[in-house]
């Protein structure tokens, strides 16, 4: 009997998943970060994985960030996370701060995901939105790459990595990372979704690059429970540095087709959030707009929808 029990723990561990930790780790390792592919640095990340589990099964959200741009590392993950089953452990390391005092971390997701990470900001759309249940630095002295301890500059594969794959692997329990902290982290500070005087406000978090369409962080629930219907021509305006970019109008559509090849159309992105674009266009690259917690967007009803 004592060996059925040794050979069943052990194919569950091979299989990811940790029968002493109440939660399940899926064996899926998803790996973010701002280096690009241009070197070898994520290929060391996924070799790390690897030589902790070959059973594991890594994944790329993106390593396409922006250099240091923790903002859109945050974005992606509240992009991102949700889709992704219980028990999924995210590697996200833009980690400007890399070698400092900041925290090393690995948050449990009230959904049950776990995103390791630096405590810079990287958490602060996934605890708003979704949720962290609790929190765990890092112990170095025991969840770090054996013979890293000279290498400063590169904890994206000697912490996180290492780590990350431990977790996802079910080679330590979630309580094994290291000593618990407070739900309390780091927060990037940003303009929220809000209604005044019929003026609808907010940020613009990231842009859809590869089309060049602008995304806000306004949900469309806000705006239909305060009248704004498909059909509807809106005023848009957009700020940097509070300093106007642009003011338009464009009616608010399901589709890029509702207007013709090089007009601008609003609509709700994959999120469910207010989006603005150009039919067959880049609207960002046309009007010069970018995206971060400096750029503000304004939306108005002008016109009611036809009938």
């Amino acid at each position: 009997m004592k060996q059925r029990i040794i050979v069943y723990v052990m194919l569950l561990v091979s299989y990811g998943l940790c029968p002493f930790s109440g939660t399940a780790q899926n064996g899926a390792l998803v790996f973010q970060t701002d280096f690009g592919l241009k070197d070898g640095a994520v290929s060391a990340m996924k070799g790390v994985a690897y030589g902790v589990s070959p059973q594991l099964k890594q994944f790329d959200l993106t390593h396409e960030i922006p250099a240091f741009d923790i903002w859109q590392a945050a974005y992606r993950l509240q992009q991102t996370v949700g889709y992704w089953p219980v028990g999924t452990v995210f590697v996200s390391v833009v980690d400007p701060g890399v070698g400092s005092v900041r925290k090393s971390v690995v948050a449990k997701l009230r959904t049950g995901q776990f995103i390791v990470t630096p405590d810079n900001g990287t958490l602060t759309l996934l605890a708003e939105t979704i949720g962290i249940d609790s929190l765990r630095q890092i112990d170095e002295k025991l969840n770090r790459l054996k013979g890293s301890n000279e290498s400063y500059t590169f904890h994206g594969r000697d912490v996180y990595a290492y780590t990350g794959a431990r977790l996802a692997a079910g080679v330590i329990r979630y309580d094994e990372v290291g000593p618990a902290l407070p739900p309390e982290i780091v927060k990037i500070t940003y303009l929220p979704a809000r209604i005044e005087k019929g003026i609808f406000s907010g940020t613009i978090p990231v842009l859809d690059v590869q089309y060049g369409n602008v995304w806000t962080n306004i949900p469309l629930a806000l705006l239909k429970e305060n009248g704004i219907q498909y059909g509807d021509l809106l005023k848009v305006s957009i700020f940097h540095n509070k300093k106007p970019v642009y003011t338009g109008t464009m009616p608010f559509a399901t589709t890029f087709s509702a207007v013709k090849a090089g007009q601008p159309v609003a609509y709700a992105n994959s999120l469910l959030q207010f989006a603005f674009g150009i039919n067959q266009g880049s609207f960002a690259a046309k009007h010069g707009v970018s995206s971060g917690g400096n750029w503000q967007v304004t939306i108005q009803k002008i016109t009611a929808k036809t009938k």
